[in-house]
């Protein structure tokens, strides 16, 4: 098949693949090996064949991505992205690669990361604080000295203040993502944690403590998209891109308008709106989480709750966030308690994809009230200090 057989009609598209490298403590292995080992497997785990993947995107490694790991990889793609946006990448990445498959300018595309972020700091290959540099617009905050954990500890206060959201409210968040990890064997962290824990932890960034921050490990994930045409050669059944949203809003953290509110208000609005969802039919999220912060905002943004309501609706004693909860959220222990090498925006989308697929053990696996599988699901990746949102709405085949 070639794309000028594909006319001007716009195409349905499905996830076909999906896959994790081996992650956690993985200290005998490159990040372009991290990468190879994903992308085998979601290409296994679709059935097809890899002559059909056309398109590629990646970011955070070398100094030409995707060039570099597509040749690393033997993939020699007609179409590419590089967009780099931090956490929301994956996301970001997965509306363009969407929207060209759909547009006829590729037919399958595969998005793959890798980082050994744990293993480096472990062999001493780089330090554990995260520099974005001092040129442009971040040569004015520099100076002052904060670190990107404190500028979303500091975001985090505006909404105590302005909201009267709690510290254990917060911490409810890690609760609760603990709670969904224990679930899942391939998690870092399992061990239950309460709300006392994460208060009787350091002080990382005042209000956060250790365990209102994400995990540092290794790994890496691959996703797969195709056209329709593509869905009845796969092995799996296929999961539909329904709609997509990206946004950015800010470069610092004094050009942002208003702390209590993410870049997910606009990209949610927009996924929803063009999947032709409301918010209330979604059955569960996964949320990008490198602060407890991040979820709460995130879902208030997305319109699971009103502004200023997130505290009381992540409240562990409401256990909403939970496996059996009204929304699930972050189902295989988010980056708080699974694994965050780093950009996890793309780890999202696999177990969003992995639970509307309805394959995993009963202990792992998602399911309405009525006991049936899920449906719907959404996945919000953020990126920098909330400078930028990707969100994707999927759909069960």
């Amino acid at each position: 098949m070639t794309h000028a057989t594909l006319g001007h009609s716009r195409r349905k598209v499905a996830v076909v693949g999906i896959s994790l490298s081996d992650c956690g403590r993985v200290d005998q292995a490159t990040p372009y090996a991290l990468h190879a080992q994903a992308a085998r497997r979601a290409l296994a785990d679709s059935g097809l064949d890899r002559s059909v993947i056309d398109g590629f995107a990646s970011a955070g490694l070398g100094v030409l991505a995707p060039a570099e790991v597509a040749d690393y990889l033997g993939l020699r793609p007609t179409w590419v992205d590089s967009t780099s946006v931090g956490g929301s990448t994956w996301e970001v990445m997965a509306a363009h690669a969407a929207d060209a498959i759909a547009a006829g300018h590729a037919n399958a595309v595969l998005l793959v990361y890798g980082s050994t972020a744990r293993a480096d700091i472990r062999a001493g290959r780089r330090t554990g604080d995260l520099s974005f540099g001092a040129r442009g617009p971040l040569q004015f905050e520099v100076p002052y000295g904060h670190t990107l954990v404190a500028k979303y500890a500091m975001a985090a206060r505006r909404h105590m203040h302005t909201y009267g959201t709690t510290l254990e409210q917060l911490a409810s968040v890690a609760v609760q993502a603990r709670a969904n990890a224990a679930r899942n064997p391939e998690a870092m962290f399992r061990d239950p944690v309460t709300v006392d824990d994460v208060l009787a932890g350091p002080v990382i960034a005042d209000p956060f403590t250790k365990l209102h921050c994400c995990i540092r490990s290794d790994g890496g994930a691959a996703v797969l998209l195709a056209a329709e045409e593509y869905v009845r050669d796969c092995r799996t059944a296929p999961v539909w891109v329904l709609g997509t949203g990206e946004h950015v809003s800010h470069t610092t953290m004094s050009e942002w308008a208003d702390f209590t509110v993410s870049p997910a208000a606009v990209s949610g609005r927009l996924a929803f709106g063009r999947a032709g969802v409301r918010p209330a039919e979604i059955d569960f999220a996964e949320i990008y989480d490198a602060f407890t912060y991040m979820t709460l905002v995130t879902l208030e943004d997305l319109g699971f709750c009103a502004k200023g309501e997130g505290g009381a609706f992540v409240d562990a004693a409401k256990g909403r966030l939970l496996m059996g909860g009204e929304l699930p959220v972050n189902t295989d222990g988010g980056g708080l308690s699974a694994q965050h090498p780093g950009m996890r925006g793309l780890f999202l989308l696999v177990e969003a994809v992995r639970q509307l697929r309805g394959d995993l053990p009963r202990e792992r696996q998602v399911r309405r009230p009525d006991g049936t599988l899920p449906e719907l699901a959404v996945a919000s990746g953020t990126g920098g200090w909330f400078c930028s949102s990707g969100t994707v709405v999927l759909g069960r085949g």
